[in-house]
């Protein structure tokens, strides 16, 4: 049996709120967008897709070992933006600034100790961002859309660290995604030296 499971950092409360406000905001718009819930807005470092069931215990334990190298990630939300581009709006984003090429670093190297269980390398570059809604139209933006992008490109927030990678398996509901933590582990280069 397959599950389907990505690895993300969950946002402190605090953080959680200030995309809870941003999201509640942009939903008076009449953008034909669906919008997700903030519960469910993590910091998606690596999409593992399908994983075998007896592969679990064996993914996690390269994870552990990936996470013994890296200390934990200061980060602060900047503003918001869309995948592809303006002209062919797909998901509408919340972007961050700080320890951005490091935590490049960590997909990378999560990617190659994850080769043997077939998952799928990602080949673009990596760029950080919270997912806060999806074009039911893709490509067909609004002319709300530049006005709400000038409206928040202002968004920021204070600093605050992500030190906890998770495991969350996803299952697709008739309501939406459900996500439900499996496994976690600190960030602990300063605990475990990196071999």
């Amino acid at each position: 049996m397959a599950v389907r499971s990505f690895l993300a950092f969950e946002l402190p409360p605090e953080i959680k709120e200030k995309v809870r406000q941003v999201s509640e905001q942009l939903k008076r718009s009449k953008m034909d967008v669906r919008w997700v819930k903030p519960d469910n807005i993590h910091l998606t470092i690596v999409f593992l897709g399908d994983v075998r069931e007896g592969d679990i215990s064996a993914i996690a334990g390269e994870i552990e070992q990936v996470c013994y190298g890296f200390h934990p990630f200061e980060l602060h939300l900047k503003g918001l933006g869309l995948f592809p581009d303006r002209r062919r709006p797909r998901v509408l984003w919340a972007g961050y600034h700080g320890d951005i090429e490091r935590m490049a670093s960590l997909r990378d190297v999560l990617h190659e100790r994850l080769i043997p269980f077939e998952i799928k390398e990602e080949k673009r570059e990596f760029k950080p961002h919270l997912t806060i809604g999806r074009f039911r139209n893709p490509g067909r933006g609004n002319e709300q859309l530049d006005e709400i992008l000038g409206l928040h490109d202002g968004l920021t927030s204070p600093s605050f660290q992500v030190g906890e990678l998770v495991l969350f398996k996803s299952e697709l509901k008739p309501h939406g995604p459900e996500y439900t933590r499996l496994e976690s582990w600190p960030l602990a280069a300063e605990k475990y030296p990196a071999r």
